[in-house]
């Protein structure tokens, strides 16, 4: 048997996760995971091949052999953070062409002067306004075609994509229908309508997130394009896309509505820790920390919380979404003295180009990365990614800097500060989705990964009150390793609007049925799909809603107690009043197989011993082969565990023991 037989015989299984400063690789072989991670490129696609070579190659397993072949791209969320994206046209009812300029009255900055709201993505001499009009009874005057026509001969060549979005086209769509038909028969370019985006009420919030997904459409199909060639090359399969929701779709179908992938590889992130859930704790806070962000989410008996009320860049977008926070503290954050001789960390990041000064790329300014090399955290003999070998003469240098500047005794001192202010935004990020929801962070895990996040989970659990951390096997890839745990996720919404005490079953019913059709309209093998229906009430004459279980057939009488129950638990009373029906929502999900993986420790784990900085001073700290660690045999703190993709920094009163998957189970000393 040649060796290209071999591999035909081999499950070969790969994700990949493009981040800010890393890209990400996860391939998994017969139960076998290799790992690798490569700086992120400009045109993402390449570093993401260069990333597959390199774990093909560590495997020893051709790319040809790979049958499964999974992706989380930052491409749609970085154009909307840098205004990168299509120069887009907005096409809405006469009146209401500054909707998206206006917003809500709500300031978060309430008492600043010189706040300034973020510019929309369509220019004002981009919007059209058209003479029509619907009600949320029916349609009170029909668009006209001509004037349709018109819009179009007026941006031919002068844009790139073009979003509709009509007043009550989530009631009524048949105007912007035919709008959106007109254009895509006039104009080369890609048109999104908000009747298929977002088919629910609130007009800001449905208009701006139509708005995001045409100003992204080009960008993220544009890419997947690149991908799609590049990948064909290898020999590979056709790429599969992680969604916002926490699932997994075809590139075809996110190609169509780029909008969902905007929190792609946070998603991901979140589901693959999910996986490592244990009983007896109310669920995890996933926290991931990278080079340049940290993103903290809840999981709770093995699901995502999800949310509808997100916002990127400052752009509300209600598509659903893992429930994701991010703060600018990752491993790449500058660290500096702002203007009141204050220690400052982020959000600005040195990314990966220059990096980190300890990268020896020309980086020079001071990073949390710097800090944990003058801690002792991480070696001079540490190897982050592909070609990344660490400086320590770098780091103390602009760690020295620092401390002048700041007027610290010591580099100590100012490496010390850096780690202090880092960890004090990641625990506020972590309290604002725990404490601030009416959740005690006391009694959850905390499953800690991405290339950083290990190396400041214990010393964050501690300032929590939170007794156990979770590093997952694989951690510092989580994220390209939970594309492959994820399941095929679509959904589907429509706001319709009516008291329970008088909703019509058969009315309702009828709603979730035609969603239900269009959502495993996109599965991949519908007969394999479950579908879970929800409904999002309110009391009367309240502002926002909140989602409960909705029967099947609907019940009213059910919907009603479920939504008292679950207004209890959020808001911590129910109330006498009648309730509200006002949005209708179903998700088709075709289950996954996540990855058996094999954990068979060999050989002596301790690599020898270093000089590490903890609270109370320097330690002779062991370190440890992360991947040799034996099962269930206790590892008293302080000390380090080396790994291929990152490091976990275990500190005094702590322990650690590796179980039998390979998660790596931190623990507080009961003393």
């Amino acid at each position: 048997m040649d060796a290209a037989d071999a591999d035909d015989d081999r499950d070969a299984r790969l994700g990949v996760d493009v981040g800010g400063t890393f890209t990400d690789v996860a391939l998994v072989v017969d139960g076998e995971l290799t790992t690798a991670k490569v700086p992120t490129t400009d045109d993402q696609s390449r570093g993401v091949v260069a990333g597959i070579e390199a774990a093909c190659d560590a495997a020893g397993v051709d790319p040809g052999a790979v049958v499964e072949f999974r992706h989380a791209t930052t491409a749609a969320v970085n154009a909307v953070l840098e205004g990168a994206g299509a120069e887009t046209a907005l096409v809405t009812t006469e009146g209401f062409a500054d909707a998206v300029a206006i917003g809500r009255q709500d300031r978060p900055a309430l008492y600043d002067l010189s706040a300034e709201r973020p510019a929309p993505l369509v220019p004002a001499e981009r919007r059209f306004e058209v003479d029509e009009r619907a009600t949320t009874e029916g349609i009170e005057r029909p668009v006209d075609p001509a004037e349709i026509r018109a819009v179009a001969d007026a941006l031919d060549g002068d844009c790139e994509s073009v979003a509709v979005a009509f007043l009550h086209a989530y009631a009524h769509p048949d105007n912007e229908r035919r709008a959106a038909e007109v254009l895509r028969e006039e104009l080369p370019v890609p048109v999104s309508a908000s009747h298929e985006v977002l088919a629910e009420f609130r007009e800001y919030e449905r208009t701006a997130t139509t708005v995001a997904d045409a100003y992204v459409t080009p960008v993220v199909d544009d890419y997947l394009a690149r991908l799609d060639e590049r990948a064909a090359d290898l020999g590979l399969p056709p790429v599969r896309v992680m969604g916002s929701n926490g699932g997994i779709a075809d590139a075809g179908t996110v190609r169509e509505r780029a909008v969902t992938t905007l929190l792609s590889g946070p998603a991901a992130g979140v589901v693959g820790a999910g996986r490592f859930e244990r009983g007896g704790d109310a669920g995890l806070v996933t926290f991931d920390m990278g080079g340049t962000s940290s993103d903290v989410s809840l999981v709770r008996d093995g699901r995502a919380e999800r949310t509808t009320d997100a916002e990127i860049g400052d752009h509300p977008v209600g598509v659903p979404m893992v429930d994701v926070h991010t703060v600018g503290a990752g491993g790449g954050s500058i660290a500096r003295v702002d203007e009141g001789g204050a220690l400052r960390v982020g959000p600005q990041s040195a990314g990966a180009e220059p990096g980190p000064a300890c990268y020896g790329k020309g980086g020079d300014e001071p990073t949390v990365t710097d800090a944990a090399v003058v801690l002792g955290y991480l070696g001079a003999d540490t190897t982050l990614g592909e070609g990344l070998d660490l400086d320590a003469d770098r780091a103390e240098e602009v760690m020295e800097d620092l401390a002048d500047e700041a007027g610290l005794d010591t580099v100590i001192d100012a490496a010390q500060g850096v780690y202090r202010v880092a960890n004090a935004t990641m625990a506020r990020a972590i309290r604002g989705v725990t404490v601030e929801r009416g959740h005690d962070p006391r009694e959850f895990a905390l499953a800690a990964f991405g290339g950083a996040g290990p190396m400041h989970a214990a010393t964050l659990a501690d300032r929590l009150g939170i007794e156990t951390v979770l590093v997952p096997p694989g951690n510092g890839v989580l994220s390209a390793l939970g594309l492959l745990s994820a399941d095929e996720r679509h959904d589907a919404t429509r706001t319709y609007r009516t008291g329970l005490a008088d909703a019509d079953p058969e009315a309702v019913e009828s709603v979730f049925d035609d969603l239900a059709a269009d959502a495993l309209g996109n599965a991949s093998e519908p007969e394999a799909a479950t579908v879970e229906r929800e409904a999002e009430c309110r009391y009367a004459g309240q502002s926002f809603e909140l989602a409960v279980d909705a029967p099947e057939p609907f019940d009213a009488a059910t919907v009603r107690e479920r939504f008292h129950d679950a207004h209890e638990r959020a808001r911590g009373y129910r109330m006498d009043e009648p309730v509200d029906l006002v949005t209708c929502r179903v998700t088709a999900t075709v289950p996954g197989e996540p990855p058996d993986l094999a954990y068979e420790p060999e050989g002596d784990p301790l690599l020898g011993k270093r000089d590490a900085f903890f609270e109370s001073g320097f330690y002779r700290a062991p370190v440890y082969d992360r991947a040799r660690v034996p099962v269930d045999v206790t590892v008293e703190g302080p000390a380090i565990f080396a790994g291929g993709e990152s490091t976990v920094v275990l500190p005094p009163q702590w322990t650690a023991r590796a179980d039998e998957q390979g998660t790596l189970v931190l623990e507080a000393s009961e003393e």
